[in-house]
């Protein structure tokens, strides 16, 4: 836990015990939101981490392209993989980077490329490289299926994002009109209704 997280746990809490009292409720109130508000905050992803998983989501499919190209021109996968991750840079590069050096080196592609499988963002390609290294079968075909596979992801993605911008619009909106429609249609109503009703 940083020290941000817990500073900014134990100022909720403070804010908790203030609002119920000093007294042994506000005291527990205090405890509890200060736990739950330091487990929330050490759960969030950094702001880092999933900037870098956005940005290895949208290079995926060109790197996996031009690792395609390559390989039909007949480079290694080795030097495909090095090609790759120069051209695309930032953090996908790097992970390419670093898995070309160890294939140069002579290590083994399966497990090489299980190293990485873990990462959410380049568990697929790391997979079905593994995959490929392990059965022989042809990686050009795989890293083919793996870019279309990439776009149509990021694809349904872009058109979730769109649907949400929809409804997030909603309760702006809803607390815009709503009191007008409410001070300007139905108050007059009732306030003429009631004026027919009391007066005579």
């Amino acid at each position: 836990m940083t020290r941000k997280t817990a500073v900014t746990a134990a100022c909720a809490g403070l804010m908790a015990t203030l609002l119920f009292g000093v007294g042994p409720i506000g005291v527990v109130a205090g405890l509890l939101t200060a736990a739950a508000g330091a487990v929330f905050l050490h759960r969030r992803e950094p702001q880092q981490v999933r900037q870098d998983r956005e940005r290895m989501a949208a290079d995926l499919p060109f790197a996996a392209d031009l690792m395609t190209a390559c390989l039909i021109a007949g480079r290694p996968v080795s030097a495909a993989t090095e090609i790759a991750g120069r051209t695309v840079g930032g953090p996908l590069g790097r992970r390419l980077g670093w898995v070309s050096s160890r294939l140069r080196l002579g290590a083994d592609p399966e497990t090489t490329w299980a190293a990485l499988a873990g990462d959410p963002a380049m568990g697929g390609l790391c997979r079905a490289m593994g995959r490929a290294a392990q059965s022989g079968a042809p990686v050009a075909d795989v890293l083919t299926r793996l870019a279309d596979d990439a776009r149509e992801a990021a694809r349904a993605g872009s058109v979730a994002s769109a649907r949400q911008v929809g409804v997030k619009a909603v309760a702006p909106l809803g607390l815009c009109f709503l009191p007008a429609f409410v001070l300007l249609g139905i108050i007059p109503v009732v306030v003429g209704l009631a004026s027919t009703i009391v007066l005579p």
